[in-house]
């Protein structure tokens, strides 16, 4: 009686067990280089592409493995030039990355999702309102990046320069594979990307921001911040009541000690909330431990919240209060909101 072989996904298995693999089957390992080349350098979704492979070779790769790749589900064009992609997994769960072209600056980013959902429940956030299904693995993290690029070439015909962990998702509580996907991302071995093209951006886990300046990260960390006092941070982001300011400003000090990398806070404001000249002298004070740029981000309604978009007027007065206290500062106008693309906004509608 035949075993029946239980195939494993292959982007799960490292270099030393694809060696391990092709020995075991009386290949050569060097085999084993050249499919996690495929996998990881050229985005292979395919067995059968691996053309410097031998047919027999192929269907061993066949009969033992999956490759668990995402697939384009819908693709939404804004006015701006946004693109916005829902990708089905391979569990038929769906996720959303967006990418964010600004050709007069020769920068195009993508923003990738971490999770199926969010855990978490910040008010103005729609991911938020969608329960956590799971942690996206390495992997699909990592294929979100080459489609978008994919699209990127075919549309301005220049490959990704950024990549922001700004998506679906809060990417600290689902650490490993999002540490992995960067790996790859970085590597010689796969896409080869700078890691200070890279920013992830947390709520605030401040024991996981501890976890990246122990593991020595080369990637830039942005602080989804939004408020500059505990009770209205309490108010809006319910994840502040375990990790409230002080406990955050610690965690980030230690994360610029010990790698010296670039820190950003990101301040969506909200009329008559967060955005006075008061609310501003307290995020000066916040910005007074370690060199840090905020960025100020349009409010992106997404109903059922009392929340409202900051009037321009208070929001360039605001911005003022910081350039003039010294404080490095950008004022971000929200890109993509015609497709629900915009920061705070995803949450596969249909």
């Amino acid at each position: 009686m035949s075993q029946t072989i239980v195939q494993q996904d292959i982007r799960k298995l490292s270099l030393e067990d694809l060696q391990q693999f092709f020995i075991g089957i009386g290949e050569k390992p060097f085999r084993a280089k050249q499919v996690y080349e495929w996998l990881w350098k050229k985005g292979v979704l395919d067995f059968e592409q691996m053309t410097n492979l031998s047919k027999k070779q192929r269907e061993a790769l066949v009969q033992h493995f999956v490759i668990n790749g995402i697939a384009i589900d819908k693709v939404q064009h804004s006015m701006d030039g946004t693109i916005k992609s829902r990708f089905r997994l391979h569990d038929g769960h769906l996720i959303e990355s967006v990418l964010i072209p600004v050709p007069m600056d020769n920068r195009y980013t993508v923003c990738v999702s971490s999770q199926v959902g969010c855990s978490l429940t910040c008010s103005f956030c729609a991911t938020g309102r969608m329960k956590r299904v799971r942690n996206l693995d390495a992997a699909e993290i990592y294929d979100q990046v080459t489609l978008v690029n994919q699209q990127n070439l075919e549309r301005y015909n220049h490959p990704l320069t950024n990549i922001v962990y700004m998506g679906m998702g809060e990417p600290l509580l689902a650490y490993r594979p999002m540490m992995q996907s960067i790996e790859h991302i970085t590597s010689p071995k796969g896409l080869g990307m700078s890691p200070r093209r890279i920013t992830v951006s947390t709520a605030g886990i401040a024991k996981m921001i501890h976890k990246l300046a122990d593991d020595e990260v080369r990637f830039n960390l942005a602080l989804s911040l939004h408020a500059a006092d505990d009770a209205k941070r309490n108010e809006i982001m319910p994840i502040n009541e375990q990790n409230n300011l002080a406990v955050l400003m610690e965690s980030l000090k230690h994360f610029y000690r010990v790698t010296k990398n670039r820190i950003s806070y990101e301040y969506i404001t909200f009329q008559n909330f967060n955005d006075s000249i008061e609310d501003a002298k307290k995020l000066v004070k916040l910005c007074r431990s370690f060199p840090v740029r905020v960025n100020i981000i349009e409010y992106n309604p997404i109903g059922g919240t009392t929340l409202e978009k900051s009037d321009e007027d208070r929001i360039d007065r605001f911005a003022q209060h910081l350039s003039k206290n010294g404080v490095t500062v950008t004022v971000r106008r929200s890109r993509g909101k015609d497709i629900d693309a915009a920061c705070g906004q995803l949450a596969n509608k249909e």
